[in-house]
């Protein structure tokens, strides 16, 4: 969806005159505001990227991140595949970052599949890791995923959705650099099923939610678990990627981000789990519009990375 996204985003530039639509971004605070002790990381969901085309995943994140003083890598893990293979590969670029860089520890910020990327990272390699955080994470798994399981096994087109979709990743990993990454489409899928991801939690359940709905511990092994999530599928009309936010809000019962509802949002300490964004709001796509007066997604990656600086992260 996110690199398909890209595409329809690449057509939609035009519309962005229409600024009045968007709320304007934050003002940067002083010098200094997001310079934590260690380096933020950012882990794309499923069918991303870290920068496709000049146009990074978490949009214009990355750089207002570092013009008050952090330190931020994108990191690219397979557009599809399942949980662990992904956080295997993130966990194999922490490791080349600290052997490059000298980087003790790292602050992971993964959104939607990306959540279950750096949990995975955090349970099996807490030593570098300060803290977590899932933006949009299905950490219950998201029906969406479920819809299509069921429908591609119903219409015995499984497999033949899976190669076109193995091959338009296989693609965009070459426009990536990372052709090497191997692609696995019923991989992703299933580990985004209610099935798949409350299998996945049973085995890394570090910061999980004590109970239905609810908070998890802040703190597990030394590492400080966040989380956030949106409610509001249909932001803006203007953005291309909003049609399918609402569809897939059809096959989820209460409120949701178009994909991820909001209980399955929350994990460790819940910052907020109602912002009125949808799941690609959350990153700041596309290009930035969203509802009107609505928050800007980059003020709370700013405020966020503020929070771990003081609490010494």
């Amino acid at each position: 969806m996110t690199f398909l996204g890209v595409l329809a985003r690449m057509g939609g530039v035009g519309v962005l005159g229409l600024a009045c639509m968007v709320a304007m971004p934050a003002a940067h605070a002083q010098s200094g505001y997001t310079k934590t002790k260690y380096p933020v990381v950012l882990a794309h969901g499923i069918f991303g990227f870290d920068t496709l085309a000049g146009v990074d995943y978490f949009y214009d994140i990355p750089r207002q991140l570092r013009a008050d003083g952090a330190t931020v890598f994108q990191t690219q893990q397979s557009a599809t595949q399942s949980s662990e293979v992904r956080g295997e590969q993130l966990l194999a670029e922490l490791r080349r970052l600290k052997a490059a860089y000298g980087h003790q520890k790292f602050n992971l910020i993964g959104h939607s599949h990306g959540g279950h990327t750096v949990r995975y990272v955090a349970a099996v390699a807490p030593e570098l890791v300060a803290s977590v955080t899932t933006v949009g994470s299905p950490t219950q798994g998201s029906p969406v995923a479920d819809v299509i399981r069921d429908v591609l096994k119903g219409t015995n087109t499984t497999s033949i959705a899976a190669s076109f979709v193995n091959s338009l990743t296989s693609v965009m990993g070459w426009f990536t650099g990372t052709p090497q990454l191997p692609q696995n489409a019923l991989a992703a899928m299933e580990s985004l099923t209610t099935a798949g991801s409350m299998r996945f939690t049973q085995k890394f359940p570090q910061g999980a939610p004590t109970t239905a709905c609810g908070s998890g511990p802040g703190v597990v092994n030394g590492i400080r678990y966040y989380s956030i999530g949106g409610t509001s599928p249909l932001t803006n009309v203007l953005d291309p990627l909003d049609g399918a936010m609402v569809a897939g809000s059809a096959f989820i019962a209460g409120e949701s981000d178009g994909l991820v509802s909001r209980c399955s949002s929350r994990w460790g300490e819940v910052l907020r789990d109602n912002y009125p964004w949808n799941h690609m709001d959350e990153v700041n796509h596309s290009f930035g519009l969203r509802g009107l007066f609505t928050p800007d997604p980059v003020a709370f990656y700013r405020s966020h990375t503020n929070r771990l600086k003081n609490v010494g992260l």
